[in-house]
């Protein structure tokens, strides 16, 4: 017999089904995804420390999950929200289902909800702080501790997920991704630029794309220094995704600031707000984020529109962004800004994510592009 489980947010409001995952009780900011496929990126994503995620997909948890779809060594997010768990894995590479994999982690994690009403109701009210929990049974004592949590305001998570010594990549994209590394040295060549990645909570499709792209990389915190970075002798900086608010990370933005005046950069999520931020521009909490695999995004160089995988829910303001940052890509639903260029240096960053696993593919070009501008330095 499944035991009870209920989601109680700050607005008062709550949700009861049944516990999916570990006992316990959690608390984070609840925000929503509508990707159909790519649960198992959702939940080993750094980006959603401190977030409860409910899935809009109705049905969730059919392939199972398995050990090469990772996007870091365990789960990251607070707590998982689904309408319908599929307790039965049937794909041929699962190695567990998803209700096994949620209690060895430690996930705690509720089903059998009205996902519709709760994601209406954070498209109304904005992002709500919430609490989910198999132990305590009354409500108002819940919807009191959701209202105690902090919020994702003015914290450092960045912190709490990043490794702390710097390493080697050397991983490549898996042999079912659409762009395999079996063909690598007819593209790469023999030598290979060397790309220094601050890790913010990166996710590890990122540096599978930079390696199978013909770079040498090196994997370093996000609380490197300037100094730290350029004792290695990069080529290029790379600026990862990562969970939380842009803002109090001081130290990111010194060391930005630091190798932008020698080195090209590429930054993605947090990594674009992080540059963006670094050049003088401002960010500002969103309503209720961008978080699924369907965001329409106008590139206005090239003028044709790409489906992207979002998870964010900070964006650059426009207003104030300064002159020599150019915007480049728009999201199509709000008008946001999805990308900056550097008008004279070898600089860009786009707020969406181009390594996308479970998909889409359509920005993955980027990596070519950031291959394609490293070149061209070097030889200026």
């Amino acid at each position: 017999m499944q035991s009870r489980a209920i989601l109680a947010l700050e607005d008062g409001s709550s949700f009861q089904g049944i516990s999916i995952g570990a006992s316990g009780e959690t608390t984070g900011e609840v925000c929503f995804n509508t990707s159909m496929t790519g649960y198992q990126e959702i939940l080993t994503d750094p980006s959603y420390r401190g977030q409860i995620v409910t899935m809009t997909y109705p049905e969730i948890g059919n392939y199972g999950v398995n050990g090469e779809d990772l996007e870091s060594a365990r789960p990251r997010l607070a707590g998982f929200v689904v309408r319908h768990l599929s307790r039965e894995a049937s794909n041929f590479r699962a190695d567990a289902t998803l209700e096994a994999y949620l209690q060895e982690h430690g996930v705690v994690a509720i089903a059998e909800i009205d996902t519709r009403a709760l994601v209406r109701r954070i498209r109304e009210h904005g992002a709500l702080k919430g609490i989910l929990s198999t132990v305590d049974g009354d409500v108002d004592s819940l919807v009191s501790k959701a209202r105690q949590t902090p919020g994702l305001v003015g914290r450092d998570l960045v912190q709490e997920v990043i490794g702390e010594a710097p390493h080697e990549w050397t991983e490549p994209l898996s042999k079912w991704s659409k762009f395999s590394s079996e063909d690598e040295e007819s593209t790469v060549g023999s030598e290979r630029p060397h790309v220094v990645a601050l890790d913010y909570g990166m996710k590890w499709n990122i540096p599978r794309h930079l390696h199978d792209e013909g770079f040498r990389v090196t994997v370093m915190p996000g609380t490197a220094t300037a100094d730290e970075v350029l004792v290695r002798e990069p080529d290029a900086v790379f600026l990862s995704n990562g969970p939380g608010d842009p803002e109090p990370l001081e130290y990111a933005v010194r060391t930005i600031r630091g190798v932008s005046e020698r080195l090209p950069i590429f930054g993605i999520c947090l990594g674009h707000q992080l540059l963006s931020q670094a050049f003088g521009a401002k960010t500002f909490k969103l309503k209720f984020g961008h978080r699924g695999a369907n965001q329409p995004v106008l590139n206005l160089r090239s003028n044709r529109v790409e489906i992207t995988s979002q998870n964010h829910g900070f964006a650059v303001e426009e207003q104030g962004l300064p002159d020599e940052l150019e915007v480049t890509h728009r999201n199509l639903n709000d008008d946001t800004v999805e990308g900056v260029r550097h008008r004279e240096k070898p600089i860009f960053s786009v707020q969406y994510h181009p390594e996308a696993s479970a998909g889409p593919h359509d920005s993955q070009y980027l990596f070519g592009e950031f291959r394609r501008l490293i070149a061209e330095h070097r030889q200026a």
